[in-house]
């Protein structure tokens, strides 16, 4: 097995929560800075956004390639995914995410296994087995939509 490496670079300006900042990642930048609900600046997205965000875009992946390896029609997904945090602003740490997938293009007749498929879809993603030995990741409603 071959080992890969990753790389983005941050630049940040100002003092804690008041300041904000740049990442560069695959040829983007995107601004960054604390939410201002926990006092920030609220400009841009933030690294509590960016977690959901690995998340989210792992386990859309994931789920996609799953529907298909089951012969569950999709024709697109979208992932809510939601973060608790606990314990702010002292101990804050992040107790929950969940991700509730909707799904394009299905056959509602087929509920259960799109359920599987998706709760089988957390246990591969690999970005949800790094973070769940940390915090609590789970699958909320799956809805399947069926082709207009």
């Amino acid at each position: 097995m071959a080992d890969l490496s990753f790389s983005i670079r941050a630049e940040w300006a100002g003092s804690g929560r008041g300041g904000e900042g740049v990442l560069e990642t695959g040829g983007d930048r995107v601004r960054y800075s604390a939410p201002s609900s926990m006092g920030g600046k609220g400009v841009g997205t933030s690294p509590e956004e960016l977690l959901l965000a690995a998340v989210a875009s792992c386990y859309s992946g994931t789920l996609f390639r799953v529907l298909e390896r089951q012969g569950l029609p999709a024709e697109r997904l979208r992932i809510d995914t939601t973060g608790v945090v606990e314990g702010y602003p002292r101990d804050a740490r992040y107790r929950r995410v969940t991700v509730s997938p909707v799904i394009f293009g299905g056959d509602p007749a087929r509920q259960p296994a799109y359920d599987a498929a998706a709760r089988e879809s957390r246990d591969l993603c690999f970005i949800g087995r790094t973070v769940r030995d940390y915090l609590e990741y789970v699958v909320g409603p799956v809805t399947v939509n069926p082709v207009p």
